[in-house]
């Protein structure tokens, strides 16, 4: 089954450290490839009390959209737990350069457990097992980030990770389904975070087979996510759901 197992929803400091969203990130598997995306905090514990159970040496790899603690919490510990505490060599791990460099949250003793660590660039283009990747555009968000575009052989998933809003972000992401991080009810200048309003114009203008928002924050908590991809359904004329903790999305619905 091609899937994405949401292991949390949150976005923003505030849900995450009330926990009132969980905050796993993404494990997305794709033409028999694993991989971990954006391990926040309490990434470990959501794999392993799934149900099924979600065994980190079944991964392939784990990619950082960027360093903030909401998305990269957990990445030393999954390091861990994917090549059985270090005694078996093996994974790929993909990060943006200031993860890795001066502050990293990449921590210098774990990366000899895997097979290789591969920095993320704007426009760059990557492989992991069966599928392909790249990271079309740099985003406006403070520390170095980027969104993923990821092919398999019958489905692609785009997800525009946490960015601030600016002309022609949209036309950098293609896949059959878009996964948006809505960190906003309303637009806040002075947050560099998407909003609604964003999603809808992001929307509208990929028309994917399936618009998924994620990565709350209060604002959109409180307006029920749930509600909110309703309307954008009917407004843009594409089916738009609200990720929930423990979704599992199986992606052959959504095939070529």
């Amino acid at each position: 089954m091609n899937s994405v197992k949401f292991l949390g929803t949150a976005g923003a400091r505030f849900v995450v450290m009330r926990q009132a969203r969980a905050s796993g990130g993404l494990w997305l598997s794709l033409d028999d490839t694993n991989v971990l995306i954006d391990p926040g905090p309490g990434c470990l514990v959501r794999c392993l009390s799934s149900r099924p159970k979600l065994n980190p040496m079944d991964l392939d790899g784990i990619i950082l959209t960027h360093r903030h603690l909401d998305h990269a919490n957990d990445v030393n510990v999954m390091i861990e737990a994917m090549t059985n505490g270090g005694f078996k060599k093996r994974g790929v791990v993909f990060a943006p350069g200031d993860a890795l460099d001066d502050d990293p949250v990449v921590l210098r003793y774990v990366r000899g457990h895997v097979d290789n660590i591969e920095v993320l660039k704007e426009k760059g283009k990557y492989k992991i097992g069966n599928i392909s990747f790249s990271t079309p555009v740099k985003h406006v968000h403070g520390v170095e980030t980027y969104g993923l575009n990821v092919y398999g052989s019958d489905v692609s998933v785009s997800l525009i990770s946490d960015t601030k809003y600016f002309d022609g972000l949209e036309s950098f992401y293609d896949g059959d389904v878009v996964i948006v991080n809505v960190v906003l009810f309303e637009e806040k200048e002075y947050i560099f975070h998407l909003s609604v309003g964003d999603a809808e114009k992001i929307f509208s203008f990929i028309k994917p087979k399936l618009g998924v928002l994620s990565h709350f924050g209060m604002t959109m908590i409180k307006a029920m996510p749930w509600e909110v991809a309703a309307r954008l359904s009917r407004k843009v004329g594409v089916e738009v759901v609200a990720a929930r903790d423990g979704w599992l999305l199986d992606l052959d619905k959504y095939t070529n």
